[in-house]
């Protein structure tokens, strides 16, 4: 029992920590089952600014992504589905952790210590985001890792060897964690019992005004970019690298998405829009986080940072969705409804002997982080 002189100072002390604002959380309940029976989770990660990320241990991937606009208004900015089965059959990877290896490899074939792999060619006639079940796919093992100021979740993965038609047996882990100053951040990590190739990135398609209000081409990109990789046309990397001077490529200095992704230029007319490779100013494996993009929304003031370890950053702006397909909230999604701007290595480096390598030799560590940050105009 407290005494009577202790009761006022407990009294004060339980009124104080009423008036503290309500802490950050993970909140974990089912997300629903798939055809074979198997159910999936959601986790759903707060701050004390009202932001939220929902993630799903099917795929690793991000389900929905709310932040405030100039007003403290927080709208969902990430494109997506609100059940787990349409992942698996109509998804263009929305949201997505990609892996093996992210992007393209040439008719799916690579060497490595001279020998031969073939993959599967689900992009003919290339191989694309890890094969026909990538891990995009495959149901994680998702853990908590706090609940305080900056929850976190991590979702891990084991690719035997042979999985897709890659060598060695890969264990992958990738947390998220939303910070309080509205940034997510993606922590990858991953090791391999014999030397294989990885290229790990997220997929999710962003539009700053809200998932369900239409194209991006208004939207405002800069790319700390000076150069970039051009493909053929099935896209994969020429093995140049050329300058985004004087081009439709250059996002030097921040310009519509829309300004010139219909100009007369071949690579934009195979792909659609952009899909391409950047290659970013840093050097690549320098081990810092640094700056690589930052995508305005005049409209709602929204303003996103990229930042990342990787050297390069593809940038897809949704040149295939058609709108025929019903997704989350009832919305569905045109052409350019959202851009995906992907942290990653290049297109087909296994067969690209100087871009930066992608060889995880066995026993050794793989490492890379990239986070979205979020602010206002």
């Amino acid at each position: 029992m407290f005494s009577r002189s202790a009761r006022p100072v407990i009294l004060c002390l339980f009124l104080t920590l009423l008036a503290v604002p309500a802490t950050s959380a993970v909140v974990v309940s089912e997300f629903g089952s798939l055809e074979d029976g198997r159910t999936t989770r959601l986790y759903s990660l707060s701050n004390a600014s009202g932001s939220r990320a929902e993630l799903t241990d099917l795929g690793a991937l991000l389900v929905s992504l709310t932040m405030p606009d100039r007003n403290g208004e927080h709208a969902d900015v990430v494109l997506g589905f609100d059940n787990p089965r349409q992942y698996l059959s109509d998804s263009p990877f929305f949201g997505a952790t990609i892996g093996r290896y992210a992007n393209r490899i040439a008719k799916g074939r690579f060497k490595l210590n001279g020998k031969s792999y073939q993959l599967a060619n689900n992009n003919p006639p290339n191989h694309l985001h890890g094969g026909t079940v990538g891990f995009d796919k495959r149901l994680w093992q998702g853990e908590v890792l706090d609940d305080s100021d900056e929850p976190a979740v991590r979702f891990t993965l084991l690719s035997k060897a042979g999985d897709e038609g890659y060598p060695g047996s890969l264990q992958v882990a990738v947390t998220y964690r939303l910070t309080q100053d509205n940034a997510l951040q993606i922590d990858y990590q991953a090791t391999a019992d014999a030397d294989t190739v990885i290229n790990l990135t997220h997929h999710s398609y962003f539009n700053l005004s809200g998932h369900d209000s239409g194209d991006i081409l208004k939207h405002q990109l800069a790319l700390n970019a000076d150069f970039y990789t051009p493909v053929d046309d099935t896209a994969i990397p020429t093995g140049e690298i050329l300058s985004v001077r004087n081009t439709v490529f250059d996002f030097t200095q921040a310009k519509a998405i829309g300004r010139d992704i219909n100009a007369d230029n071949a690579m934009l007319k195979a792909a659609l829009g952009y899909d391409h490779n950047w290659v970013l100013r840093r050097g690549a494996f320098s081990g810092d986080v640094a700056l690589a993009a930052t995508l305005t929304d005049p409209a709602s003031g929204r303003v996103m940072q990229v930042l990342t370890t990787e050297p390069g950053l593809q940038v897809y702006t949704g040149n295939h969705l058609n709108g025929k397909t019903s997704a989350k909230d009832g919305a569905t999604y045109g052409k350019h409804a959202g851009v995906a701007l992907e942290p990653q290595h290049f297109a087909d480096s296994p067969n690209q002997p100087h871009f930066p390598r992608t060889t995880l030799k066995a026993g050794d560590r793989y490492s890379s982080r990239t986070v979205y940050r979020f602010s206002t105009l």
